[in-house]
């Protein structure tokens, strides 16, 4: 039975990482893990009571498409608190986590063979799914000496869409409030739809970053409950889009999801109500990333892109190797630390850089920070 061309879709290389991490975990190898962008916190606590309530008394069936009301609610409220925008309910709509809400804006958005600008580096998952949806992901490289922030002159001609994190992940980049009113500007301009992927608010640890809602309602902003909220595995996001393109989404969704899980839902509802938790993990994250910003320096990684927010460092290893995949298996096998080497990242220069998550506990930082310390010295005397 033959296989359709858009399933040609290269693999998700930290996943590769984390099998790889697996295995030496079930040989009987205690592994630190500075590879996955998962929180090594869990869900805040209001969350599991949320849900624990509701299991007794509710059937947990189908919602409808758009999501549960008060939850859109909820969402709304939350960009009144964080970035002082009164933002409509109606245009919230709840996905299968982010990964749901890029399915559904693709596909509302565009056409078969549509040109859409994604960063190099930025995250893999968004060349894969536009190639299966029969897209053509249109790289737009950052640059170090620019902090890998994005600029409108970067944008080629011709896009169909840009979709653009701040934070950025793998880099941490935050692009400021000028710097992303200047490339939504530039966007529109040029006919070019807008997608500002979110998932990293709250994740800062100098100023905030700048929601595209502040700014214009004429885009589609994506966010999750996965890194904030700490609920990665409960496959629960949001998406806001204008008033006009709602009803495009909702049969969408309701054709290609039914709806998102109604308990992760109920959770979500919960988790809303757990912020002062979620600082708190958010104070850990600053400490982890100072720990980084000091101890990888020392131990030969001195090329950092600034890690303004989410929870990962992005390291050039020119000066290491030429081949950061065998790098990192190389960081696994003799220091037991799995880290992501950036061809995720950046398909054209990626084999010289590497991506450092600092999402687990402080605890194992250290850890992870003594070894790889001990090993890149034993590598340097050769």
């Amino acid at each position: 039975m033959k296989t359709s061309r858009r399933s040609a879709v290269d693999p998700f290389i930290v996943m590769d990482v984390a099998q790889a991490a697996a295995r030496a975990e079930a040989a009987g190898r205690q592994i630190v893990h500075m590879e996955i962008g998962q929180p090594g916190t869990p869900a805040p606590d209001t969350a599991h009571a949320a849900l624990a309530a509701a299991l007794p008394t509710r059937s947990l069936g189908y919602t409808v498409a758009l999501g549960l009301p008060e939850l859109r609610a909820g969402i709304a409220r939350l960009y009144d608190d964080w970035y002082g925008v009164d933002l409509d309910p109606e245009r919230v709509i709840v996905t299968a986590g982010s990964s749901g809400a890029f399915l559904l804006a693709f596909t509302a958005l565009f056409d078969t063979g549509a040109r859409v600008g994604v960063s190099e580096p930025g995250y893999p998952s968004y060349r894969q799914i536009l190639k299966a949806l029969d897209l053509l992901p249109v790289g737009v490289p950052t640059h170090a000496e620019a902090g890998h922030r994005m600029a409108p002159g970067d944008l080629p001609a011709g896009l169909d869409g840009l979709i653009f994190a701040s934070p950025a992940n793998p880099t941490g980049t935050i692009l400021d409030r000028a710097g992303l009113s200047a490339l939504i500007d530039a966007c529109d301009a040029q006919g070019t739809a807008f997608i500002s992927d979110e998932i990293y608010h709250g994740l800062h640890f100098e100023g905030r970053a700048t929601s595209a809602l502040e700014l214009t309602d004429e885009v589609y902003v994506i966010n999750s409950f996965s890194k904030y909220f700490c609920m990665t595995g409960w496959r629960i996001g949001w998406m806001v889009v204008p008033q006009d393109h709602v009803r495009s989404v909702e049969r969408l969704a309701q054709n290609m999801f039914i709806c998102a899980p109604h308990a992760a839902q109920v959770a979500a509802l919960g988790a809303l109500q757990g912020r002062a938790q979620a600082e708190g993990y958010r104070a850990a994250y600053a400490e982890n990333r100072r720990l980084l910003l000091d101890g990888l320096p020392r131990a030969g990684f001195t090329r950092l892109a600034p890690p303004d927010g989410a929870f990962y460092i992005y390291a050039d290893v020119a000066h290491l190797t030429d081949d950061s995949r065998a790098l990192a298996a190389e960081i696994l096998d003799g220091a037991g630390v799995a880290v992501t080497p950036g061809l995720d990242f950046d398909p054209v220069r990626g084999h010289r850089t590497l991506r450092f998550s600092y999402a687990a506990s402080t605890a194992d930082i250290r850890e992870g920070l003594t070894r790889i310390a001990a090993f890149m010295a034993a590598r340097a005397a050769g």
